[in-house]
């Protein structure tokens, strides 16, 4: 099956090429991963780009002069997906991920008290979510490394504060993160935009809506600012509607719950798969082993969109909370 891909791919090829530092040869590689249309004829592809991409970062990391402080700010991916948390001084984001996880970031009244990032895992229902907190990024300053953290993240949680101005603060936030070629995903992209686009799942998080004043606020919110992003009104302080940002961060991720049974047996709903959605059979066999792909002949599948037990062939596509039983 030929891999078609298409011009602007060819650019980032031409830059990895004429790159002379492992930054610019990494981030033309992952840009050629991002433009790469996803199906059988690039799968090879793909993984030879990954692997490029890891020893690109191993080879850089070991090369002389390279310090503790900057291999620590790479957060290996954990969890079903990994939530960024970013956003103005002040509005929020050690508290939330202390609230929700067993993290212990530095939280304090004055600004600027998170200098690194802190990840943390957060429950939700059989899964977890890797939730990662960031120092405040402002029109006039972030951190130079924390691009690379943003651009790789599954989801963006924005926090504003609903006690300050939530309005500029989001404009100032979403025009950092053009500055970085990131775009929340549905939003118009400039047509002159000279290297590809980031398009990332992105959640307004509204936090200190602690009481009527704050519901009015948050509703006040939504009016002025007309965002098509999907929103929450939480409260750190008063530990409210945690569930419900959990709830819709599931929603947004795009990704579906899959579990398997043996034979005769009743399968266990306490450690799901986590597969992207409209996953094939094949991808969840290779999840479980390499060898099941080749292997296996049929499965059986209990779910919404099938009759109990029926029998699917490889690229049956799989729904939440579909139970499989694999016959090899």
């Amino acid at each position: 099956m030929p891999a078609n891909l298409p011009p602007p791919y060819f650019e980032a090829e031409k830059r990895y090429r004429e790159a002379r530092t492992a930054e610019e040869k990494i981030e033309a590689l992952e840009e050629m991963l991002t433009i790469m249309p996803k199906h059988k004829g690039t799968d090879k592809l793909r993984a030879d780009l990954r692997r490029r991409i890891a020893k690109t970062k191993t080879e850089a990391q070991q090369k002389k002069g390279s310090s503790k402080r900057d291999a620590s700010y790479s957060i290996e991916r954990e969890g079903a997906a990994q939530v960024v948390l970013a956003g103005a001084p002040n509005t929020g984001k050690s508290s939330l991920l202390g609230a929700l996880s067993n993290a212990k970031p530095e939280v304090a009244d004055f600004p600027h008290s998170t200098w690194k990032p802190t990840p943390g895992m957060v429950p939700y229902e059989n899964i977890q979510f890797q939730m990662v907190d960031t120092p405040p990024i402002t029109r006039e300053y972030m951190d130079p490394w924390m691009a690379d953290l943003l651009r790789r993240a599954d989801i963006l949680a924005i926090l504003l504060d609903l006690h300050a101005d939530p309005l500029q603060q989001l404009e100032d936030t979403l025009a950092v993160f053009r500055g970085l070629r990131i775009y929340p995903k549905g939003e118009a992209i400039p047509a002159d935009l000279k290297k590809s686009p980031f398009v990332k799942k992105c959640l307004l998080v509204l936090n200190k809506m602690d009481d009527d004043k704050g519901e009015a606020d948050y509703t006040a919110f939504l009016e002025l600012s007309e965002t098509r992003l999907p929103c929450v009104g939480v409260s750190v302080l008063a530990g409210r509607n945690f569930h419900v940002l959990l709830k819709e961060l599931y929603s947004i991720s795009e990704i579906i719950r899959v579990y398997t049974k043996v034979p005769g047996k009743e399968p266990d709903f306490t450690a799901p798969f986590v597969l992207p959605e409209r996953s094939p059979l094949e991808e969840l066999a290779e999840k479980i082993h390499k060898d099941f792909v080749d292997q296996l002949k049929f499965a059986k599948v209990w779910g919404k969109t099938v009759f109990d037990g029926q029998m699917v062939q490889k690229d049956h596509i799989l729904q939440d909370g579909d139970i499989v039983e694999m016959h090899i």
